[in-house]
């Protein structure tokens, strides 16, 4: 090496694998959740390698997968119900931001009503309303998203059942095999203390990374509510997913 040479800048060191705390995943198998008793593992999982396919593709990139960031605007009009704006951080168990992250968004309308042929809800389709959305993190790992605040429904789990007001959001990574899905709830819904699908955490903090905060600085005036929902994928402070620990 030349005398004057910059040394080499060692490499950062890697971080130890951070396992989920007990108590903060969803289980498999609740059966104060009736779609669990159909869908959980009846044995122990049989583990099958991974190929390239699976952990390299496809390549989410905006210019393949077109962003939907404003969900209010939909077949040439504006939805009907409470416009709000969900804006987040996605962050890995180091609490480092994960960037170019493909989300995809699905929700009821303002009613209570997705936009799918099996929901038969006695509720109103909005014609200016689809219930879908797309975004990407940036750099920092931040997300913005536009749409309207989902109402309840009944979903006949149990005897008057009703769904608390809620957003489905899907992560992807680096291919199909590495995707996770959440829900995000709203502050001081009374049918959060109801609801087996959100009381199927058992850890009461983890149950909480659910619940979106209101945010005054994400609110613009005389346009929509701001709420802020960050995401964490992995390590102890997870944000629970869907498919059990």
């Amino acid at each position: 090496m030349c005398p004057n040479a910059t040394p080499p800048t060692p490499p950062t060191p890697p971080i130890a694998f951070d396992p989920l705390a007990p108590g903060t995943q969803p289980p498999y198998f609740e059966p104060s959740y009736r779609s669990t008793i159909l869908r959980s593992p009846r044995h122990a999982p049989i583990t099958i390698p991974p190929t390239l396919t699976e952990t390299t593709g496809p390549n989410f990139t905006p210019d393949r997968f077109p962003p939907v960031i404003d969900m209010t605007q939909h077949h040439g009009g504006t939805a009907l119900g409470e416009r709000i704006i969900v804006t987040g951080q996605v962050r890995d168990e180091a609490g480092r931001p994960v960037p170019h992250t493909m989300i995809e968004i699905w929700q009821a309308n303002a009613a209570g009503r997705y936009d799918h042929a099996h929901d038969q809800h006695d509720a109103p389709l909005d014609p200016h309303f689809h219930g879908h959305g797309r975004v990407f993190t940036d750099q920092d790992g931040n997300y913005r998203v536009v749409t309207i605040k989902p109402g309840a429904y009944p979903w006949g789990n149990h005897a008057n059942a009703w769904r608390p007001n809620h957003i489905h959001f899907s992560l992807f990574g680096a291919g199909f095999a590495a995707r996770l899905i959440t829900q995000m709830y709203f502050p001081g819904d009374p049918l959060l203390a109801l609801d087996p699908i959100f009381l199927a955490t058992p850890d009461p903090a983890a149950r909480a990374r659910l619940i979106a905060g209101f945010d005054l600085a994400v609110t613009e005036p005389n346009h929509a509510l701001g709420y802020r929902f960050d995401i964490t994928l992995r390590g102890r402070a997870a944000t629970p997913m869907e498919g059990g620990a």
